[in-house]
């Protein structure tokens, strides 16, 4: 798809599924109970072929497959975008980015509004922000922002958010309510003894706060 019809899904329930024995198990839950954004996290390393059949499986369902890290795996394995972390290539300066990519779905990791109004938005997609509540998900998430720091980097850009950092269904309302357009999760699906049942909660909790 082109980047027009992508960013009009960059909406909702935004699952992160780390490369793990249990991947596919993820993904299909996430899938079946309505997640249409869902990334692929290999902080060890990327298996391309990995890469690559998460896409198609991802993509058959109409959902977007988003790479983590590494913008040129991405694109080679047929993503529809990346998101990017401080250190990346192309987190400073995604201009060049955009130009060998142009209809990428870009995302990037920010956590405060000074960060948000010095951004270039027209390279850019959405921003993912946080961490919003305390993660054990992510060892250098830094401390937690509250919704009060999610509803300053909101006000602070046209771009849609992505809040992350401790989303559960309880949550979700809130941060709905303070800026957010969609809501990342790992551990609620892949902590989870059901994660099918789990992914069914949180969507059914994202839309019931709308």
């Amino acid at each position: 798809m082109n980047r027009a019809e992508a960013r009009a899904l960059l909406r909702g329930p935004y699952a992160i599924v780390n490369e793990a024995p249990d991947a596919e198990r993820i993904v299909e839950a996430a899938l079946a109970a309505g997640f249409r954004i869902l990334q692929y996290r290999a902080k060890q390393g990327i298996d391309a072929e990995r890469l690559r059949a998460f896409c198609i499986r991802v993509q058959a369902r109409g959902a977007l497959a988003i790479g983590n890290d590494h913008w040129r795996a991405a694109q080679a394995a047929g993503c529809d975008g990346v998101h990017l972390g401080p250190g990346d290539e192309g987190f400073d300066d995604p201009a060049p980015l955009r130009r060998c990519w142009p209809d990428a779905i870009i995302g990037l990791s920010i956590g405060l509004a000074a960060e948000a109004r010095a951004l270039d938005a027209t390279c850019l997609d959405y921003l993912g922000v946080g961490a919003v509540f305390a993660t054990a998900s992510k060892a250098d998430a830094g401390e937690p922002i509250g919704l009060a720091g999610l509803r300053a980097v909101a006000s602070a850009t046209a771009l849609p958010i992505c809040a992350i950092g401790g989303m559960t269904p309880e949550s979700l309302a809130s941060v709905r309510a303070n800026g957010a357009a969609m809501a990342a999760t790992i551990s609620a699906l892949a902590g989870a003894a059901d994660p099918a049942a789990a992914a069914r909660r949180y969507v059914a909790a994202w839309e019931a706060a709308g």
